[in-house]
């Protein structure tokens, strides 16, 4: 018995295709399929039974059939159970799926569909969009072949199922899949390779897309020939493919193993007695594969060379070493990997398989648990690169502790007390004596060897370089506290935002310290260096306080009435100090009591309205040296929030969308990964 070729397709007599569009008006079906391969459901039983009657006469009369083919002719028991088993669905009426149901295994080895992939698709290409600027190229690698290979995917044909058959070298992989296409269209013996490139065999037309993407030339695509195979309604859509032997020592087979293995649909592993247990395939197959359980057959070939309950050990010991490399087992109705024994020689097991796979390639859902499982394995990748340590960001805390460092660096507490002494200076020089503020002016003149000149000739020198310092620590307390538990790339992303924004930091502080002076009175001299050793050009000089307005402290109401009381005080001292010196002259009549007094009135009067006036600025002092020193803190944090915060807050919002879209592709995970 031989198989059908793409080739004979075309000839109008060997066509399996052509004959199943012009069988049913030959023989007088009532429904008609309208294209090859199309509708085989519809067929009646008749029409299948007369088929097989055909297919069996000639057999007949070609003689003895090969054992090897499953030919109806060689009484084998694939061929006189098995081909029944396989016929008696495919004709089968709505009306028998109880009987149908009879005759299916207890070993269910999936289950419903596993999600909207097109959301997780959806959310995956977000996820690399939103990414590449962050992760580099070889990390979001897998991703992008994801996305890729499920557009290929979901432009082909939905009605086809790729299952590819893989093995070990002599485990009988090639002898599984003709007894499932019911033809010797793959090589088998004891040459080894014998599998040297993938054969595919298509029970349907419109596969050709499918196999173009599996790169299979025309003269390997074989259709099943014309049997119980062929026509058995649960495998239409059905691509099989055997593949070469994982193992074999030419390089060449391995690299097409693993490439058209990325591609299928499903997969039936099919291992035997000697090497089930092969180091090879589960740590390089198996286990890497682990979430794709569900589109996987694991099959123990060759039973017939086990005695007795060897077999049933044998098979145990599989699904063990199967669950220690993580890969869930289809028991008791759950989804999972299928695993079960047979002997393709001698044709044990296989109508089970047979039907397994009919019932897995109608479910038609095998396309999208495979890319749902691909979706799961990229996303297990970049779990590392999105899944945060503990509820990473910026809190207000760490925001105010970072304002309380800035406004350290610039000296906002120091700007307020030079506020508050800047007032009472003020207050000062207009409720003062005259005498007093004499005084002050004659000390306020800078003269050498002034207390002005030596504190300023002594200011430290290292006190630009510790501003500067409490600037950079600050920055690098903040970016270490927004960093604290994000995905090394994006935590890296977040510092180097921060130290970007702080490079004109310190400038741009010693700006706001330089206004902060002048409104002051610092005794810092024009056109000298700020805090942090930048020229900033402006000193008391200018009179510009924070804000741009006049450096003048606001006055209080009462301080016209103070400074007309001072200025009483100091006309009685005149006053009575120019009686006096009349009476001494002789100008005056003598009488010192009275001019005695007023003078001395004006000399207790003006100290007593200049004390007054001290105990009633303290209050309205204090008031103005925190509010500038508020001043010059909001401003501080204005410049770092904008230069700084801003640009983390920023990359945490990147961060967390990102997170978001992580966790769209894994919300509906069918692996748990």
């Amino acid at each position: 018995m031989t198989a059908v070729t793409d080739e004979d397709q075309g000839n109008g007599t060997a066509a399996t295709g052509e004959r199943k569009e012009q069988a049913p008006e030959a023989l007088g079906s009532p429904e008609a399929p309208e294209s090859p391969g199309k509708d085989v459901g519809r067929w009646d039983d008749g029409l299948i039974a007369r088929r097989a009657a055909a297919v069996d006469a000639r057999s007949d009369d070609s003689g003895t059939g090969d054992p090897g083919t499953g030919d109806s002719g060689t009484g084998d028991s694939r061929t006189g159970d098995g081909s029944a088993d396989s016929a008696r669905p495919a004709g089968s009426s709505p009306g028998d799926e109880d009987e149908d149901d009879d005759v299916r295994p207890q070993v269910e080895a999936y289950g419903p569909s596993g999600g909207p992939l097109p959301t997780r698709l959806d959310a995956l290409r977000e996820l690399v969009g939103l990414s590449r600027a962050r992760l580099d190229r070889d990390t979001l690698a897998e991703a992008g072949r994801v996305l890729d290979e499920a557009a290929a995917r979901q432009r082909l044909s939905s009605r086809h199922t790729v299952v590819a058959i893989a093995g070990a070298t002599g485990s009988g992989k090639s002898t599984l899949f003709n007894a499932l296409a019911g033809a010797q269209i793959s090589d088998t013996g004891l040459r080894r390779p014998t599998t040297s490139q993938p054969i595919a065999c298509s029970w349907t037309d419109g596969a050709a897309g499918l196999l173009d993407r599996l790169a299979i030339p025309g003269r390997l695509r074989r259709r099943p020939h014309p049997g119980p195979a062929a026509f058995d309604e649960a495998l239409q859509g059905l691509v099989l493919v055997d593949l070469p032997d994982h193992d074999s020592a030419a390089t060449a087979h391995r690299d097409q193993v693993d490439r058209v293995l990325a591609l299928v649909d499903a997969v039936i592993w099919v291992v035997d007695p000697e090497k089930y247990a092969d180091a090879a395939l589960h740590e390089r197959y198996l286990r890497p594969l682990a979430g794709h359980a569900e589109v996987t057959f694991v099959v123990l070939n060759q039973i017939d060379r086990l005695p007795g309950e060897a077999a049933d050990l044998v098979l145990d010991d599989l699904r063990r070493l199967l669950d220690e490399d993580g890969m869930a087992l289809g028991e008791h109705g759950e989804p999972g990997a299928t695993v079960m024994s047979l002997s393709a020689l001698t044709g044990d097991g296989v109508p089970e398989l047979r039907e397994m796979v009919g019932r897995f390639v109608q479910d038609r859902t095998a396309a999208t648990r495979r890319l749902s499982a691909d979706v799961d394995a990229a996303a297990a990748r970049l779990r590392p690169v999105y899944v945060a340590e503990g509820r990473p960001g910026l809190g207000e805390r760490a925001r105010e502790e970072f304002t309380d460092r800035l406004a350290e660096a610039v000296g906002a507490a120091a700007a307020g007390q030079a506020a508050e002494r800047e007032w009472r200076r003020n207050a000062g020089r207009a409720c003062g004596t005259p005498w007093l503020r004499l005084w002050r002016w004659y000390e306020s003149r800078g003269l050498p060897g002034s207390l002005d000149r030596m504190g300023q000739a002594l200011a430290p020198p290292e006190e630009e370089s510790t501003a500067r310092q409490r600037v950079e620590q600050a920055v690098r307390i903040v970016a270490d506290d927004a960093s604290a538990g994000l995905p090394a790339p994006w935590a890296q992303a977040v510092r180097e935002a921060a130290f970007n924004g702080a490079k004109g930091l310190p400038e741009a502080l010693d700006e706001l310290a330089a206004k902060a002076a002048a409104g002051g009175g610092s005794s810092k001299g024009s056109g000298g260096s700020g805090r942090f050793g930048t020229a900033s050009g402006r000193g008391p000089a200018t009179g510009v306080a924070l804000g741009g307005r006049p450096a003048k402290p606001p006055r209080p109401k009462w301080w016209p009435a103070a400074v007309f009381a001072q200025v009483s005080m100091t006309l009685l001292q005149v006053f009575g100090g120019l009686w006096l010196l009349g009476q001494i002259v002789g100008v005056l009549e003598p009488g010192l009591v009275v001019p005695a007094l007023i003078m001395l009135a004006g000399v207790v009067g003006g100290p007593l309205v200049e004390w007054s006036c001290a105990a009633a600025i303290r209050g309205p002092a204090r008031r103005y040296g925190q509010d500038a020193e508020r001043r010059l803190r909001e401003a501080a944090a204005g410049c770092g929030r904008a230069r700084v915060l801003d640009p983390v807050s920023a990359e945490l919002v990147r961060y967390r969308e990102v997170r978001e879209r992580y966790a769209a592709v894994t919300e509906f995970s069918t692996t748990g990964q």
